[in-house]
């Protein structure tokens, strides 16, 4: 067996999108708990069954984040292993999830052996590395034959719920700041059913592949929901703070008014939101 500083070429260097994205989470995993977050969970069991995670399964949650998963998959009574590339969210994942091994690494670069896992989850990881490719590759290679890996991806085109904050960013004319780069072309895959599910046939290589989206309504309040862009949380709140408070606070303004489609009588959002939910098998 080999680990994973053995046999890597420069297709495992860090490309721009992935060095943007070290500086997107750097030190705002609390800002994320607190909206992003709850928001994120949702995903969690359906996740968790789609790799087949029960008691002593030696699973790897990658991309843990603030724990959510590994959290869950403890609870299962699994071996959790979880890995985030954000120190500040690999010490909040270790607080939630006692129980867990967790540790920084980042895909598609992993420090453990061939086939160490029986299972591997990613919940919405794909959406934030380089190499999609290679990243299911990577997860593969630490995952048994016969293992199970399952992922969540943010489906495009977004649903109503997801749009609302890119919609104010566009009403208030604010544009992509030239630092936050997209996804190179050749990397880049359908965030349809049928798009992701053909990345784990061919990039993954897995077997018994299926996809399917999962709907749900998120509800919050408009203040929660303006929190983690206003700390600069993701890309979206990149976006938001890339030009100073003025232009956040014009952003704002817009938000508010455009949150009023979606507020109930209770005064709480309620966000329709859709991912994409995939899993497939480890061939021999």
């Amino acid at each position: 067996m080999t680990d994973a500083g053995e046999g890597r070429g420069p297709e495992a260097a860090q490309t721009p999108f992935d060095a943007s994205e070290r500086r997107a989470w750097a030190g705002r995993a609390a800002a994320y708990a607190a909206g992003f977050g709850r928001l994120c969970a949702y995903t969690v069991p359906r996740l968790l069954d789609a790799a087949g995670v029960t008691g002593g399964t030696r699973v790897l949650d990658v991309g843990t984040g603030t724990g959510t998963a590994a959290a869950a998959a403890c609870a299962r009574g699994a071996r959790v292993t979880a890995v985030d590339a954000e120190p500040d969210m690999a010490r909040s994942a270790a607080a939630a999830a006692p129980g867990a091994a967790v540790q920084v690494a980042a895909l598609p670069r992993l420090p453990f052996l061939d086939g160490a896992f029986d299972a591997a989850v990613g919940n919405f990881v794909l959406n934030h590395v380089g190499r999609p490719g290679a990243a299911l590759a990577e997860l593969r290679r630490v995952t048994r034959p016969g293992g199970r890996i399952a992922l969540t991806i943010w489906s495009a085109p977004p649903a109503p719920g997801q749009a609302l904050l890119g919609r104010a960013v566009r009403a208030a004319g604010v544009p992509r700041p030239p630092d936050i780069p997209a996804l190179a072309p050749e990397d880049d895959f359908p965030r349809t059913e049928d798009g992701l599910a053909e990345l784990l046939r061919t990039a993954g290589r897995l077997t018994g592949v299926r996809c399917a989206t999962v709907s749900w309504e998120h509800r919050t309040t408009p203040e929660e929901w303006w929190r983690g862009p206003a700390a600069g949380v993701a890309t979206i709140g990149r976006v938001v703070t890339s030009q100073g408070p003025a232009t956040a606070e014009r952003i704002r303004r817009h938000f508010v008014d455009l949150a009023t489609e979606f507020t109930a009588p209770d005064g709480q959002l309620v966000l329709p939101h859709a991912a994409l939910l995939a899993s497939g098998r480890v061939g021999a």
